[in-house]
């Protein structure tokens, strides 16, 4: 991108102290920095000369300011901030800002150009660009739903809400290109931007391996270009620079600061963490019974079924087709009898169509986006014609809201936003403005899916005030987290975008989203007997695990490729049920610390130079290692495992790694699965069928024994997984502590917890996993407070 026409500030003048940091003037705008914690500052220079408090809905409550203690020094030169972890310098003439840590490290520097000139900030008819200095080698993560390596460096991105398989949307970003390069296909693993825009991302030095972080509360539209040798480009179109930075020095810090600015993955009802079944099909209500029978039938565990577009009335949101569904009561009774759930598809496109009782009450109430000139804006999507709800309205939310608290009276458990880009069709989306037309479309595209799941999201508090709620979401930003889970959208029945959906969920996962997942099997054309295998064996180790396919392609029911698949697919989701423990306590800590549950390796073991790089493994919670298989006809994998003790899943090989491939055996029934030597997995003896059916008198708690001496800590908390009862004590969390001394392995549990309605423990199953093999024993305790021991 251009910006050599951008305008500088060259000076600061009047540099002063503030309450909360440091105040200047830079020409006829005002720069403002602000401490929010001794490693958080925050960044911001006005528009017009006037400062935008809120420029988005990312931020989920304004910082606290003056709590921050801070050494002042100015001169001539300029000014310094010191706190106890960083140091901003402000640079008088020419301007610049810099940030170090307080012992000399870099957490960002000014880029300068070929003039020696600082490229601090610059601004050109409401755009915006920054330039920072970079050294070659450094690693680059998030801004969330990107395609291609987790390692950003090299690449260029845009942010801006797309419909990816659109070809009017995404031909924006493909015209221009060369037809052999891979973003000029919109169903490439490169194609770029995504549905999600999340302008957040690490930086991390490569010869100290310190991280830092950025993210700017800006929903315009922006472009982050990390392809150049020393220095990166932020550019923004619109709207006003307001930027936090984080100064690590760890992923882990960083995370838990911009998830506690942003919002955290709200802890999910268990059912949601089940195995889910989606399919784009004209299903009527005979069919819906007879997939929950189905399942049930071959003993594959469930616990929710969806319903695509077809389900309503001429696509008319907020509608049932009566003939395809006449009595949608006794329908979802009659799943609920049997454990599982349903959720249906709802988009932001309301038919324009007066008599339609929602279009004709959004106009009344003066809901929906207009255009400049003040008229209705019409879209284009399944229905037709359509009217958009203008969500930056409180008013238009609530009515949002409204109508899907009285869409799930009817049985329903979730809602599943699409479409919410916003997608227009063959339309336009630029003339869609906000604010009763005052707001440019721009301001707004960006966060009008975090905005309609707002609204979703208390509308389903209000009419279900003690049940967690559950909202999928397609496209999103920054906060979105906070109010629901996203999948990758339209993904493809291939390997290689098996392939992407590993960078892909990790990279969403440092940014904030935490409950992600692709379309097991893929969504676009035919899968195929062994990716459909290989996909869901990997699926069901994911956040959200949900089968998804389109309409006219082949069938991806777990029994549609014959027994042998069937068989494979029924393993990989009982492995996931019986693992629902320790599935659901990392979900608890990421609610608790932002904490990601598809981790990349990095997160972890952030000072391994080859960790850094992995695009094809991870850490599910923080002790199970998964390997998948994203190669047609591969039957074993090289695996690299960080140093440190290691206990192969299938096998239960120990090995102690000093940070090294090792060859992973990976038939057709299974992917390379590796246990933390010195983990607790907490796993229930056998697969319910659903959530519902979950036995709790005993639990399995499998003890991987430490390789050397030392003590490892984990936890699993069990609460009844529907209510917001967890919040006020009514649960058992039991912190787990493994020591080993020489030969001899103790494990210590300590419970605490008010208990809750069903939990009727009497025992503890302890598998110990040894260097020489495995044991077990029993241990009766209704409490979970014990302490066991043996020898190697």
């Amino acid at each position: 991108m251009r910006t050599e026409h951008y305008l500088h500030f060259e000076n600061a003048t009047d540099i002063r102290r503030s309450t909360s940091g440091l105040e200047a003037t830079l020409g006829r705008e005002k720069l403002r920095i602000d401490l929010i914690k001794d490693d958080v500052i925050r960044i911001k220079i006005s528009r017009g000369g006037k400062f935008d408090e809120r420029p988005s809905e990312a931020v989920a409550a304004e910082p606290e300011l003056g709590l921050v203690s801070y050494d002042w020094i100015e001169s001539a030169a300029g000014a310094t901030i010191t706190t106890s972890a960083l140091r901003v310098q402000v640079a008088a003439s020419p301007f610049s800002i810099d940030v170090h840590r307080t012992d000399g490290s870099v957490v960002f520097e000014s880029a300068r150009d070929g003039k020696g000139r600082p490229q601090s900030y610059s601004t050109l008819n409401d755009a915006f660009a920054i330039r920072r200095k970079v050294s070659a080698g450094d690693p680059i993560y998030g801004l969330g739903e990107k395609t291609g390596s987790f390692n950003r460096r090299g690449r260029d991105f845009t942010l801006w809400n797309t419909d990816v398989l659109n070809p009017t949307a995404s031909g924006e970003f493909t015209a221009d290109r060369d037809s052999n390069d891979l973003r000029a296909d919109c169903t490439s693993t490169e194609f770029d931007p995504y549905y999600m825009s999340i302008p957040f991302f690490y930086h991390q030095d490569a010869a100290s391996s310190k991280i830092s972080g950025s993210f700017i509360d800006n929903p315009y539209r922006a472009f982050y270009d990390f392809t150049a040798d020393n220095e990166i480009l932020i550019h923004f179109s619109g709207g006003q620079y307001t930027e936090y930075v984080f100064g690590g020095p760890t992923m882990a810090r960083i995370l838990e600061q911009y998830t506690e600015l942003t919002g955290r993955t709200a802890l999910p009802p268990l059912w949601a963490l089940g195995y889910h079944q989606c399919r784009w099909y004209g299903y009527v209500q005979d069919d819906i019974m007879r997939l929950a029978d189905k399942h049930r039938e071959l003993d594959v565990p469930l616990d929710t079924l969806w319903l695509d577009i077809d389900y309503m009335d001429g696509y008319r949101v907020f509608t049932w087709n009566d003939e395809r569904y006449p009595d949608v009561r006794v329908m979802l009774d009659g799943l609920k009898k049997q454990g599982i759930r349903a959720i249906t598809i709802i988009d932001p496109g309301v038919k324009h169509d007066p008599g339609y009782e929602v279009f004709d009450d959004g106009m009344a109430k003066d809901i929906f986006a207009k255009t400049e000139g003040g008229d209705l804006y019409i879209g284009q999507v399944w229905p037709g014609d359509t009217a958009f709800p203008d969500f930056s309205l409180p008013e238009g939310r609530a009515w949002w809201g409204a109508l899907n608290a009285e869409h799930v009276k009817s049985g329903l458990a979730g809602i599943w936003n699409d479409m919410n880009e916003p997608a227009t069709g063959e339309i336009s989306p630029y003339e869609m403005r906000f604010g009763h037309g005052k707001y440019s479309h721009e301001q707004y595209h960006n966060q009008y899916a975090l905005l309609m799941a707002m609204g979703t999201t208390e509308g389903l508090l209000e009419a279900m005030p003690n049940l967690r709620t559950f909202v999928l979401s397609r496209a999103g930003s920054a906060g979105i987290q906070r109010y629901a889970a996203n999948w990758m959208g339209d993904n493809m029945s291939r390997f290689d975008h098996l392939w992407l959906s590993i960078p892909m969920g990790a990279g969403m996962s440092i940014s904030g989203q935490s409950f992600v997942g692709a379309d097991i099997g893929g969504f676009g054309e035919d899968s195929s007997p062994e990716l459909f295998t290989r996909w869901i064996q990997y699926g069901a180790l994911t956040p959200f695990a949900r089968t998804h396919s389109m309409a006219g392609t082949v069938d991806q029911y777990v029994w549609a490729f014959g027994e042998d698949v069937l068989g494979h697919a029924r393993e990989a989701i009982k492995l996931r049920y019986r693992l629902l423990p320790y599935i659901y306590s990392a979900f608890v800590e990421s609610s608790e610390t932002g904490a990601p549950i598809q981790r990349p390796l990095v997160f972890d073991y952030q000072d391994d130079a080859v960790a850094r790089e992995l695009d094809d493994q991870y850490l599910f919670g923080r002790d199970l290692l998964v390997a998948p298989i994203w190669a047609a006809g591969q039957t074993s994998r090289e695996t690299y495992l960080p140093a440190g003790g290691w206990y192969e899943w299938h096998t239960g090989a120990a090995i102690e790694s000093r940070g090294q491939n090792v060859g992973s055996q990976a038939p057709l029934d299974r992917i390379p699965i590796y246990a933390k030597a010195g983990a607790v997995v907490s796993m229930l003896p056998t697969a319910p069928l659903n959530t519902d059916a979950i036995d709790r008198s005993r639990l399995e708690l499998h003890v991987f024994a430490p390789l050397a001496d030392g003590t490892t800590t984990s936890f699993v908390q069990e609460d009844d997984g529907l209510t917001f009862d967890a919040l006020t004590g009514k649960l058992v969390r039991t912190e787990f502590a493994v020591t080993r001394a020489g030969n001899a392995v103790t494990l210590k549990a300590v419970s605490t917890g008010a208990g809750f309605a069903g939990f009727d423990r009497v025992g503890y199953e302890i598998v110990w996993h040894t260097p020489a093999g495995e044991r077990r024993e029993s241990v009766a305790s209704s409490t979970g407070t014990f302490e066991v021991s043996i020898d190697l």
